[in-house]
């Protein structure tokens, strides 16, 4: 059987649309990212085309569409709330390297030191980490390894999502009660755009769809080439949310401006289809030879956050469900953690004021801590821990 690319495109439509479906029904309790990416890897299984997302002919659109989606997430978050979102790094650092060390710790013992640090790689952030540790594999011949890493990849999603589904709806019914009980709504963006800024607001008849597109597609052309002035030492995506932030915070951009483009939900979905491609290696005679070590690297991974999360919540004084749903981000990654919290505030928040009231306090968070990890953080992690392979 083949598809066309119309039909390609219909077909993972289809997929997302009923795992977005079952995610309203379950108010987030089943994230639309676990439903569709379990019934991608059982479609694959059952025969369906293995290069389904190469024949949509738009997988070379979407790391194109992820810098601009990361300008328009930058124009969501106050500045000064990104600044103030120091303790949200240090929590996701000490979460993650705690994750690591029970790997280490309790899965070397188990399925040996090989696996066990390999399989820090994916669990403490993505692609990147996993890349390092991959070439590492390779070069010492290890195959086993090689696929062990891909499948933790794919899977991590798996682990990752409920759980900070979980903890993020706790977090959403204890907002939810505060916003009841009189808690200061979130500024609105009638009331950010009140600010002083030193570039002026372009007239409202200025502002079309194309006008809005170029302004953001300009600002994450300019991220992506100050991030290769630095040699990628800052990650382009990374740079690309800076910018947003900046250009956002000086006037020059929209908020929330490819809402405003009516372009989001078609940049989403562009950019969501790389973190699906790879479900078509998945064999389930892969899934079920390495099973034990992939059962065990994310049992101990879970141990380490759900224990590290608890300590740093008593310390920091914050919520131990929002302690560890921000630990859980090293194992979802963009933009499943930009998913999952908006999943959660449209689902708990039933006038505007209340989602926003919610997505205020749970987006940033989300948001800085899947940066911190997956894209910083676990590079260097990695970097290091493959010396010792």
């Amino acid at each position: 059987m083949q598809f066309t690319q119309l039909q390609s495109i219909l077909v993972v439509l289809g997929f997302f649309t009923v795992g977005d479906l079952i995610a309203s029904r379950t108010r987030a309790l089943v994230s639309m990212r676990f439903v569709s990416s379990g019934m991608i890897l059982a479609a694959f299984w059952l025969g369906m085309p293995a290069d389904l997302f190469k024949t949509t002919g738009l997988m070379s659109l979407a790391m194109t569409f992820i810098p601009v989606l990361m300008v328009h997430m930058g124009t969501m978050i106050d500045g000064r709330a990104m600044l103030a979102q120091y303790r949200t790094v240090l929590i996701a650092l000490a979460t993650m390297c705690a994750a690591s060390a029970a790997v280490i710790l309790i899965g070397s013992p188990l399925i040996g030191m090989n696996f066990a640090l390999t399989a820090t790689g994916p669990i403490s952030g993505g692609n990147v980490a996993m890349l390092i540790m991959s070439e590492a594999a390779q070069a010492k011949g290890l195959n086993d390894i090689l696929v062990f890493i891909t499948m933790l990849l794919i899977l991590q999603g798996f682990i990752g999502v409920p759980i900070a589904s979980l903890c993020l709806r706790r977090e959403a019914r204890r907002l939810k009660a505060a916003f009841a009980a009189g808690g200061q709504a979130a500024e609105t963006e009638a009331e950010k755009s009140e600010r002083r800024k030193p570039i002026p607001a372009l007239p409202k008849k200025l502002r079309t769809p194309f006008v809005l597109l170029c302004k953001s597609f300009l600002v994450a052309a300019l991220a992506v080439a100050a991030a290769q002035a630095t040699g990628n030492r800052v990650h382009p995506f990374v740079m690309a949310l800076v910018f947003g932030v900046a250009s956002y915070e000086l006037g020059f951009l929209e908020g929330r401006i490819l809402d405003i483009a009516a372009s989001s939900g078609l940049s989403m979905f562009i950019m969501l289809l790389p973190t699906y491609v790879n479900l078509s290696r998945a064999t389930p005679q892969m899934v079920l030879s390495l099973f034990y070590p992939i059962a065990v690297s994310f049992a101990a991974a879970v141990i380490g956050l759900v224990a590290s999360a608890y300590l740093i919540s008593r310390f920091a004084k914050s919520s131990f469900d929002m302690t560890l749903a921000i630990g859980a981000c090293c194992l979802i990654g963009f933009p499943g953690t930009y998913i999952v919290a908006d999943e959660v505030s449209r689902s708990f928040g039933d006038t505007p004021a209340e989602k926003e009231f919610i997505e205020s306090r749970i987006m940033p968070q989300m948001l800085v801590s899947g940066f911190t990890t997956v894209t910083i953080a676990s590079v260097f992690l990695a970097g290091f821990l493959v010396n010792f392979m």
